[in-house]
């Protein structure tokens, strides 16, 4: 990352042009905090019922995805299928997996992780900048492994946003779930003297 002067910024750091400053963090991160966020929602909808799941996507829904469940389902339905397409494996037809059951959905979501897992432990390097060719609908696109399994975890951060949204409009409270209060890089209580959840 580069730091860039800002015009209103005379001194300090930020007005030293050219400065590099090196932030490191890997996708094991990335999937430590997915885990907690998952593990949180888990919670929630074990608390809220099948009522939560059920929470209509509204009139602008892709027709395919009509409920808060089947986006669930659908976060855990990506990431399976990115596996098996980085592995050449036919995909599995998640369809069958109850949008308005909470332990199901949630039990499909550790299978699919456990896969994901499972590849990064043994995937050969040679095959993570491998072509793969994907299908969406009507358009096809070919990418590789290593953007696939990013994508899967980006893919669900964004969509639990879209979850809290919706059922937050549904009159429900999501809770916090940004990282910042996750476990993730939290210092222990005796280093931060004042860490405070």
């Amino acid at each position: 990352m580069i730091l860039e002067p800002l015009p209103s910024c005379k001194n300090g750091p930020a007005a030293v042009e050219g400065v590099h400053m090196a932030i490191a963090f890997t996708l094991d991160d990335l999937l430590a905090y997915s885990d907690w966020e998952r593990e949180v929602w888990h919670r929630w909808f074990r608390d809220n019922g099948a009522g939560a799941l059920a929470v209509d996507l509204g009139r602008n829904n892709t027709g395919r995805i009509q409920t808060v469940g089947e986006l669930v389902r659908h976060i855990f339905s990506a990431e399976k299928r990115y596996v098996e397409r980085c592995l050449k494996a036919p995909l599995t037809d998640t369809s069958a997996i109850a949008a308005d059951d909470v332990e199901q959905l949630f039990t499909f979501g550790v299978e699919s992780r456990r896969a994901l897992r499972d590849l990064l432990a043994s995937f050969p390097d040679s095959e993570w900048e491998a072509p793969r060719e994907m299908s969406f609908g009507t358009h096809s696109r070919v990418v590789t492994s290593r953007k696939m399994i990013l994508q899967a975890v980006t893919h669900e951060l964004r969509h639990w946003a879209h979850v809290a949204a919706f059922v937050r409009q549904a009159g429900y409270k999501p809770g916090f779930h940004d990282l910042i209060a996750s476990p993730l890089f939290e210092l222990p209580a005796s280093a931060s003297g004042t860490n405070r959840s």
